[in-house]
């Protein structure tokens, strides 16, 4: 398969997605060794989660399929540019490409515009949300507990 195909199967599972009121119009499919080995689509709607982007929903489904939580190797076909969650995400999967279709500011001008998180992200703009800190011993006993693991795997 090309590079059209792959994206067209991401266009595919978008639609799938929209006709099916699940959510917004994006899907994504991950590739490995030139199969297929992910598809998804946006369930925001579907699953009342904020999180559930066809990006997200086929990294974990390709982290299941390969048995490991590293996904190098693998190219992520998206119909939109990701999200900074999905961005994050995707570097936290170490895929090795991203192939995109519709641009942050088509989305954007279709009242997908996560333009405001950017400007948090980078400090542009106050955050909404306060972010308290309330450390305690307990917690800071967690961060021992991890680093004396000796069967512990790194991420």
């Amino acid at each position: 398969m090309k590079k059209q195909d792959f994206m067209h199967l991401a266009a595919e599972e978008a639609r799938r997605g929209v006709e099916a009121n699940h959510g917004g119009p994006f899907g994504a499919v991950i590739v490995f060794q030139g199969k297929v080995i992910a598809r998804a689509h946006n369930e925001v709607i579907r699953r009342n989660d904020p999180t559930a982007h066809a990006e997200i929903l086929a990294i974990r489904q390709a982290g299941e399929m390969l048995s490991r939580f590293h996904l190098d190797g693998c190219t992520l076909y998206c119909t939109g540019e990701p999200c900074p969650m999905c961005f994050s995400a995707i570097h936290w999967a170490h895929l090795d490409r991203v192939v995109y279709c519709n641009s942050k500011a088509d989305a954007a001008a279709i009242g997908f515009d996560d333009q405001f998180i950017t400007e948090i992200i980078t400090g542009r703009q106050a955050d909404p949300i306060p972010f308290v800190r309330h450390a305690t011993q307990e917690c800071k006993t967690l961060l021992k507990l991890w680093e004396n693991k000796e069967d512990k795997i790194l991420y």
